[in-house]
């Protein structure tokens, strides 16, 4: 293995220059990985390579002086290692965004979804030995652009006016939350927050890789400090429990004899998720009678808009989260700026505030 590499900065503008350009650090101890990902992205007349490292101490080094918007940060790395590094990171530069890319994002979900839990806001999975073509170039580069987010202006013009917040809705019997880029983070730091004497069922729709889902939900478990069931065809939802939408089709619900219960659909949705936020907040929304709390977390898109329409045309309440703390400021964003949220606010605050808006009869 070589010494590592230091920063590289722009010192000429080509042509079509963007004059903000998504800055990116690449940190990854495979020389080849490095040169594709550099190639790609200096392409791209809106993105430079601002700095590359083959081991996350020489990434930390070089960090302060990079100052880039996204650090592609692979895990299994010699010596500190990605996910360990993770912290420090955050912590050198807390503006940076971390996108995991790993090949041990394939069979190592555990230590993805922990990455993803500490505050990395997105995960791509490195390809196999010629598996760098177009369309993981474009998923690639869309998901970097997506995390450089809006410039500080336009997210202040953006934040809604209170005068437009809707009053609270019918006490709701269940909770439904939608997450994306982010979103997990912000999940643990929202679960946290919630007493565990707090019984109301709670219903995660987060945008996830199937393979990913098993330790996602244990990890939701241990966050929320109640069960975590994966949804499945017929399951019951019942009062104290967490139920996670798997990776392969939506979660939507019904009314069967008396009971709500789960079942699982796989048409096309308008934002092209599987799974959707949208099916269950709309399902919710009717097998509930509108007794529902919805909530929209970080996420790109604008998935759960049209759920979030139809839960309130019947009586619910919707929350979101605020730009400042998103690593993409998206799904939340649109119900927001149509004045459709309660309440617009920080993870953790945001639970607080749903819980002081229930009432009686969603505590034990």
């Amino acid at each position: 293995m070589g010494a590592p590499l230091r920063s590289e900065t722009l010192t000429r503008k080509p042509r079509g220059f963007c004059t903000n350009p998504v800055r990116v650090m690449i940190v990854d101890d495979s020389l080849t990985v490095r040169t594709v990902f550099s190639r790609m992205i200096k392409q791209e007349h809106d993105m430079v390579i601002v700095g590359t490292a083959n081991t996350a101490e020489a990434g930390l080094s070089d960090l302060p002086g990079a100052a880039p918007d996204v650090m592609m940060l692979d895990l299994e790395m010699p010596g500190m290692g990605g996910l360990e590094a993770l912290p420090k990171i955050m912590e050198i530069a807390p503006k940076t965004k971390v996108l995991v890319i790993s090949s041990l994002t394939a069979d190592g979900a555990e230590s993805t979804v922990k990455a993803l839990s500490l505050g990395a806001a997105d995960t791509m999975l490195k390809p196999r030995p010629g598996g760098f073509d177009d369309d993981y170039k474009a998923g690639l580069l869309g998901k970097i652009r997506a995390l450089k987010g809006l410039p500080p202006e336009e997210t202040e013009q953006a934040a809604p006016s209170s005068a437009n917040v809707p009053q609270v809705g019918k006490p709701p019997q269940a909770i439904a939350i939608g997450a994306s880029t982010g979103g997990i983070h912000a999940l643990n730091l929202f679960l946290r927050q919630v007493p565990q004497n707090f019984d109301l069922p709670i219903l995660v729709t987060q945008h996830l890789p199937a393979s990913f889902i098993p330790v996602f939900a244990q990890q939701m478990e241990m966050a929320g400090n109640r069960p975590a069931v994966l949804a499945d065809e017929g399951t019951v939802i019942e009062r104290g429990k967490i139920y996670i939408a798997p990776g392969h089709g939506h979660m939507v619900v019904r009314k069967a004899g008396g009971r709500r219960v789960i079942g699982l659909a796989y048409h096309p949705v308008k934002s092209g998720c599987m799974p959707s936020v949208d099916p269950m907040f709309e399902t919710l929304a009717e097998a509930y009678d509108g007794h529902v709390s919805g909530v929209l977390l970080s996420g790109m898109g604008r998935d759960g808009t049209d759920g979030a329409q139809a839960l309130l045309s019947a009586g619910g309440t919707m929350f979101a989260q605020n730009a400042e703390t998103c690593a993409v400021w998206g799904m939340p964003r649109a119900i927001s700026e149509m004045g459709l949220a309660a309440a617009v606010l920080p993870p953790a605050e945001l639970a607080d505030a749903l819980l002081d808006s229930v009432g009686a009869d969603a505590w034990r």
